[in-house]
């Protein structure tokens, strides 16, 4: 019998219960999960009142794992703070990790890059404040902070074999917070004298990113320009619904799809359940890492193969890639490959 790990599951909003919906049906008959169903956000605020119930985190804290959707949050005064950031300062997820790969003959770019994002510092701490008619926001770097996201990136890039990795930022201009993290980098990149280590500026790297994306493997960067590039590697590999990513910290870690929301077609059916399956697939390798689970591993490895041979090869498409499959033809289509492999 495998080991079995307790997963805490947010179906979240918008097209958030369809994807994750999604993603268990790939991942509950591999015989690897308890799944607790949790709620939060927009929609049980609106029937509650409140965006979490009182004992969220104890229960976060408590599982293996947590895998959920998107959490919308108001825009603007009023409402409730983004429960993502809470999430991420509450348990120290420290690091974003972003894969996004583009597919041959599905995606306009055909390219495997990782970003690497400060998670809990940077322009996201939420520490703002106005006088007259002025509003300023507080950026913090830190070297912890810097130095942790550094040796995270350089150990994730050594670990998976990639060969280049480039850190991110705006060290002309903010030379003390950019500067700060600058420096954490490269004096950390020579322990990895098997890794090509360079640096680029943010404005830069989104050039080089939309020219020739394939020059990019791993990337590591600040919080605010983290989520602006990872949403750009999105859009060269076709679309949001392509990507996972994980929030991993010391002790707790969080998985789920880089998109959003996405209200205009909630409860239509044909949401890409990809990034949510990517997102379970992230969650898989880390558990496998963290506990030497061979098992896990093995199957997070076929899941990736069951995902391209449905896109490449079975061309299961969602709308957003030009094809009109229905966001649970897709799940199937993986579920099917995968059962084949195993």
């Amino acid at each position: 019998m495998p080991r079995r790990y307790h997963v805490v599951v947010i179906p979240g909003d918008g097209i958030g219960p369809e994807v994750v919906a999604a993603a268990r049906r790939v991942i509950e008959p591999l015989g690897f999960f308890e799944l607790e169903e949790l709620e939060a956000g927009l929609a049980y605020y609106k029937r509650t009142g409140r965006p979490y119930p009182d004992d969220f985190l104890d229960r976060l804290r408590a599982a293996d794992a947590v895998l959920k959707g998107p959490l919308a949050t108001p825009v603007g005064p009023g409402g409730y703070r983004s429960i993502n950031v809470f999430i991420r300062q509450s348990l120290d997820l420290y690091a974003n990790l972003r894969p996004c790969r583009g597919y041959p003959g599905v995606s306009p770019r055909v390219f495997n890059m990782v970003i690497v994002r400060e998670n809990t510092e940077g322009l996201y701490t939420g520490i703002e404040g106005s006088f007259r008619d002025q509003a300023v926001a507080l950026k913090i770097v830190t070297r912890r902070g810097s130095e942790r996201i550094a040796r995270f990136a350089l150990d994730y890039a050594s670990r998976k074999g990639y060969r280049r990795i480039t850190a991110v930022h705006k060290a002309n201009i903010l030379k003390l917070s950019d500067g700060l993290f600058l420096e954490a980098f490269r004096e950390l990149a020579r322990e990895y004298p098997g890794i090509e280590a360079d640096d680029m500026i943010v404005d830069a790297a989104a050039y080089n990113m939309a020219r020739t994306p394939e020059r990019f493997q791993v990337i590591v960067t600040l919080n605010l320009y983290g989520d602006i590039l990872s949403d750009l590697a999105a859009g060269l590999a076709g679309s949001l619904g392509l990507c996972g990513s994980g929030q991993i910290g010391e002790r707790y870690a969080v998985f789920e799809p880089v998109h959003g929301a996405g209200f205009d077609i909630a409860g239509k059916g044909v949401a890409n359940p990809v990034a949510a399956i990517h997102a379970a697939r992230l969650m898989m390798e880390h558990l496998a890492e963290r506990h030497g689970d061979r098992r896990l591993a093995e199957a997070a490895e076929k899941l990736d193969q069951a995902v391209e041979k449905t896109l490449v090869e079975d061309r299961v498409l969602t709308p957003d890639l030009g094809g009109t499959a229905k966001t649970m033809d897709v799940a199937e289509n993986v579920a099917r490959r995968l059962g084949e492999m195993l």
